[in-house]
């Protein structure tokens, strides 16, 4: 593998609206599992992708200070944005280009967890 990010887990107090957060902005699916009683919504993906799930339990609690995960925001960062407000999130900036758009534009969101997260486009 030569991604330096390998697994992502996501916090959430909610699992049933989070996931429903996610299939709406991301039109993501999942498959649901449970394990030493946390509960899991694992992001489908394609072999070899980079991927990650939704975690509720003990020691899982969300956050706008931890670490930031970007997701592929599509060609147009607003289409998701527009899907994050409205779903229960919250923009917290807007698309914003990297070295004036050289290296692609990159937003921020509130989930309906409230964990900060990011979108990329590389337009």
């Amino acid at each position: 593998m030569n991604n330096v990010a390998t697994w992502f887990e996501i916090p959430v107090t909610d699992m049933q609206r989070a996931k429903d957060f996610y299939q709406n902005v991301l039109q993501a699916t999942f498959k649901d599992e449970e394990m030493g009683g946390y509960q899991l919504a694992i992001f489908d993906a394609e072999e070899g992708a980079v991927s990650g799930m939704l975690m509720q339990g003990e020691h899982y609690q969300p956050s706008q200070t931890g670490a930031v995960i970007y997701f592929n925001g599509g060609e147009d960062l607003s289409v998701p944005l527009d899907r994050v407000v409205q779903h229960g999130g919250s923009v917290l900036m807007p698309k914003t280009p990297i070295h004036d758009g050289d290296c692609g534009y990159f937003a921020m969101f509130l989930d309906s967890e409230g964990n900060r997260l990011g979108l990329y486009s590389a337009s």
